[in-house]
């Protein structure tokens, strides 16, 4: 008889592919509590980091009253921020694998950046210096939050990846509230007043969530599901059906010499580019259109909602349907997303502008809340987050096209132009997926006869 409060034994299993799983202990053997505690954490924290990304997109028309900031620099210091957030996905998740830092430690720091960040957005004028403390590590902040809230989710989740997909719709509809009153009250004559408590709850959030969380052991897998089973029978695993597993786990090196890497990496940039340039360029736009403050930011609001509440929905659909079968079709709605956001513009259309923004909103929360599971289907489940941070690390050049460079553009020759190019940079990304085929596994081949000998009657 064993005795009461002895541990769980744990013991190291193989799958068909030869997939280490690590059995025997609960989330409660292991926390004291349940799992959904480090999922809701995760969910939190994510909130906050949203508002530097799509809460910007409400301060653009307020950075040039308060600062006297042109829409060019504006868009260079989003992109710089960008660059920021998705360029640290990847190291920090290397060094927190091989250096076994906590997800506190990176949480903590995160928040004090992100923080940082706004307060500088909000009382300084110098642009040099907001570049640096909001821009470059105010981004990082953001990223190292980002990053870590999916890695964690992810090894509490290893069976469920549309609760990494939650968390990650957090990081846009979290933004709402922040859209909706920085729209009303971000006053030109003193941002500072609106952005300073704005860090302070980000610094209560995100320090809070950083008590909670937690990593999983590596391999870590819940005791009410045999993980031999998942990796082999479509009923205990319907996902089987449709995403058929990596043939084997690709190291960051071997990854990048992949042109599944290559194919995905741009039609991970041009996917980003579009739904950075809509989010930074949208309130703008509105305005532009004849629209005032109020209607400007219910359809950013809108674009941030529909990208934050699509995701859990898409990661569930890509189980059922295919993944790459989802994104494709993302990336298709995207492009009308943008014609109709064109066009309700220009003809003053307020109905068909909303649709437009719900539509852009919408295919970009799918793209970005299946690319983790469509890396792992492809490169495999480990390393994990450094290879997802390979391919997010696209954003910082989709950041450069679609906010920095689309800023001159818009500048210069107005909004029909890009805003078409937009469209058919999601069709390019939608094009480019029918060419992604998973790593070493041979196309299927058709039985040829050549050479065969009929058999004489």
């Amino acid at each position: 008889m064993s005795m009461a409060g002895a541990r769980p034994e744990v013991t190291e299993i193989l799958d068909f592919y030869g997939r280490p799983y690590r059995v025997g202990e609960s989330d409660r053997d292991l926390l004291g509590r349940s799992r959904s505690w480090q999922l809701g954490a995760a969910w939190a924290a994510m909130l906050m980091a949203s508002i530097g990304q799509y809460g910007y997109g409400a301060l653009m028309p307020v950075l040039g009253d308060s600062h006297g900031w042109s829409l060019e620099m504006g868009g260079w210091l989003f992109a710089v921020w960008i660059l920021g957030q998705s360029a640290a996905v990847y190291p920090a998740a290397r060094v927190r694998r091989n250096a076994g830092i906590s997800p506190a430690a990176t949480l903590v720091t995160g928040a004090l950046l992100s923080a940082g960040g706004l307060i500088a957005l909000g009382v300084s004028g110098s642009f040099a210096l907001v570049v640096v403390v909001h821009g470059m590590l105010g981004g990082i902040g953001a990223g190292l939050i980002y990053g870590t809230c999916l890695g964690v989710v992810a090894r509490w989740y290893p069976e469920r990846p549309s609760r990494a997909a939650f968390a990650s719709g957090a990081f846009a509809y979290g933004a709402v509230p922040f859209i909706v009153v920085a729209g009303w009250f971000a006053a030109p004559d003193d941002l500072g007043a609106f952005l300073v408590p704005a860090a302070v709850v980000v610094l209560a959030v995100v320090g809070g969530a950083a008590g909670i969380l937690r990593d999983a052991p590596e391999h870590w897998w819940p005791t009410h599901i045999d993980p031999r089973a998942w990796a082999l029978d479509k009923k205990v695993n319907p996902a089987l059906r449709n995403n058929r597993p990596a043939i084997k786990d690709y190291a960051p090196a071997e990854l990048v010499h992949c042109q599944a890497y290559r194919v995905l990496f741009f039609a991970v940039t041009c996917a980003t580019a579009v739904a950075l340039f809509t989010i930074a360029y949208l309130t703008v736009f509105v305005i532009s259109s004849g629209w005032g403050q109020g209607f400007a930011v219910a359809a950013l609001a809108c674009l941030a909602a529909a990208s934050g509440v699509i995701r859990t929905g898409a990661g569930r659909a890509g189980e059922i349907y295919g993944r790459l079968r989802v994104v494709r079709l993302a990336l298709y709605t995207g492009a009308a997303g943008q014609v109709m956001l064109l066009l309700g513009g220009e003809f003053r259309l307020a109905l068909v502008l909303l649709a437009g923004a719900v539509l852009a909103g919408a295919a970009a929360g799918a793209c970005i809340a299946l690319l983790p599971s469509l890396v792992e289907s492809h490169f495999g489940e480990q390393p994990g987050m450094p290879n997802f941070g390979l391919f997010y690390g696209a954003k910082a050049i989709g950041g450069l096209i679609g906010v920095a460079l689309a800023g001159h553009a818009v500048a210069g020759g107005g909004y029909v132009a890009v805003l078409l190019g937009a469209a058919v940079v999601s069709l390019l990304a939608a094009g480019a997926t029918r060419r992604l085929r998973q790593p070493g596994r041979p196309p299927r081949l058709v039985p040829s006869t050549t050479g065969v000998r009929q058999a004489t009657p």
